[in-house]
């Protein structure tokens, strides 16, 4: 099957659970939050979650837990992905990880390169694969989550769940 046969048969819908990892916003300040859920449900998937999520290692793996355990097929974090010492949301999933996504990584920082120049190495943004269910951490911006949905996710999402279903 080609490259388009398996976009044909993949998913038009996929459930989704958005967490904002942050010690400073608000729900309502929460732009990088309202982002991802707007454009999710504009290419048509729905939002089976949304939590702003303090940046706490047991806070954010207790979150992380009680999504993976819902009903979604996919968990969108944002922030955390940086390099200061509070940012551990890769150290974090990464232990959750069976498989980890290297591609979505790599393309994500050659294209925030391309937006930022070389703060995009700064980014540890990453992708991969636990208990069944794609897991993405994003950078807490608003222009990196854009970047990261319109670019990378929102095109193969479906693509990506319907491998993830294969026996």
């Amino acid at each position: 099957m080609g490259h388009r046969e398996h976009h044909a048969a993949a998913p038009r819908t996929v459930a989704v659970a958005v967490l904002t990892l942050s010690d400073s916003r608000t729900p309502a300040e929460d732009r990088s939050g309202d982002a991802i859920v707007a454009l999710l449900e504009a290419a048509g998937h729905s939002v089976a979650g949304r939590v702003l999520v303090r940046e706490d290692p047991p806070v954010i793996r207790a979150a992380l837990e009680a999504a993976l355990a819902g009903p979604v097929q996919a968990i969108i974090l944002n922030g955390g992905t940086g390099i200061a010492p509070r940012d551990s949301a890769p150290e974090i999933i990464g232990a959750l990880l069976e498989r980890e996504l290297p591609g979505f990584g790599e393309l994500f920082r050659q294209l925030s390169f391309h937006e930022i120049g070389a703060a995009a190495m700064l980014s540890r943004a990453l992708a991969g694969v636990a208990r069944g269910k794609l897991l993405f951490a994003l950078p807490g911006s608003e222009a990196a989550c854009r970047l990261a949905l319109e670019q990378l996710i929102l095109p193969e999402l479906g693509h990506m769940v319907g491998e993830l279903g294969k026996a």
